[in-house]
């Protein structure tokens, strides 16, 4: 066989269950007969099903395509069109009708607009509240290339929780996140937590980093208050993405979760196929 191909070959424990349950089948009946759009699909995420029967759908906004080029991330890098000022109530009525318990809300980088795209995003978040007061969230926010005003809009309105991933760990930094920073990353978070909001933050394994650099991040997260932390297996999207270095067996999932919840992560999500919205539900405190 292939080397390549032997390398890369997933282990039996990354294989995905069909997704089955009546409520997962109310929602996807939803999503169909009104065309919603969830990042869920486009981005074949493995929980689909289990999140999807409690309560819990991630949507995507500012458009798809991205003005960064991240090694791991499988979304278009481009220029972005026009932006639509119609999304905001768009994504609250599919909250709406999916009657969706706990909303995640992501969106794409727009180092292209002043704002970064935070007009939309506090927009967003105002009319969920307006539209399902009763539904929880979350969001798992960009950057914004440093420029603190633009985050302030979205602490501003409160959300549940803001997540903001950290991918990766700092000596992998610069070819896992080509435009971003790690100490910029740890600052947003501090910014937030300072605030007052519940933060949260995840790291893709398997690109070669060491177990000692994962513990090293993981003390700089709670060094700058995060409180809940997810750990998954990088897969590379398409052959021009960064390739897998290794697949993180499940034991060393189990005992990374350990290490963070002995470092006190009040929430830590470990395991092959943790995104970073799995259980996004569980982690409002």
């Amino acid at each position: 066989m292939d080397l390549v191909k032997e390398k890369n070959k997933k282990p039996d424990w990354l294989r995905v269950k069909l997704p089955t349950g009546e409520e997962y089948l109310k929602v996807r009946k939803l999503v169909d007969q009104h065309k919603l759009h969830t990042i869920c699909e486009s981005g074949n995420c493995p929980n689909m099903g289990e999140c999807w029967g409690a309560g819990t759908a991630t949507f995507m906004i500012l458009g798809n395509v991205c003005t960064r080029s991240c090694g791991f991330c499988a979304v278009a890098t481009g220029r972005p069109g026009v932006l639509d000022w119609g999304e905001p109530m768009r994504v609250a009525n599919s909250v709406l009708l999916m009657k969706i318990k706990h909303c995640v809300i992501t969106s794409v980088d727009r180092d292209d607009l002043k704002d970064g795209g935070s007009i939309i995003w506090a927009e967003t978040i105002k009319a969920i509240r307006k539209q399902s007061p009763q539904t929880k969230f979350e969001t798992l926010i960009p950057d914004f290339a440093g420029k603190w005003e633009n985050l302030q809009r979205v602490i501003d309105v409160r959300p549940d929780i803001v997540s903001h991933n950290l991918e990766t760990v700092r000596r992998l930094t610069a070819r896992v996140r080509i435009q971003a920073k790690y100490d910029r990353s740890l600052e947003l978070l501090k910014r937030v937590h300072d605030s007052g909001i519940h933060t949260k933050s995840g790291i893709m394994l398997g690109l070669g980093e060491t177990r000692d650099e994962i513990l090293d991040s993981m003390d700089d997260l709670r060094k700058n208050g995060v409180d809940v932390l997810t750990l998954g297996q990088y897969l590379q999207p398409t052959s021009k993405h960064l390739p897998v270095e290794r697949f993180i067996r499940p034991e060393e999932f189990i005992d990374l979760k350990q290490e963070g919840l002995n470092r006190g992560f009040k929430f830590v999500e470990s395991g092959p196929l943790v995104r970073s919205s799995y259980h996004a539900e569980k982690h409002i405190f």
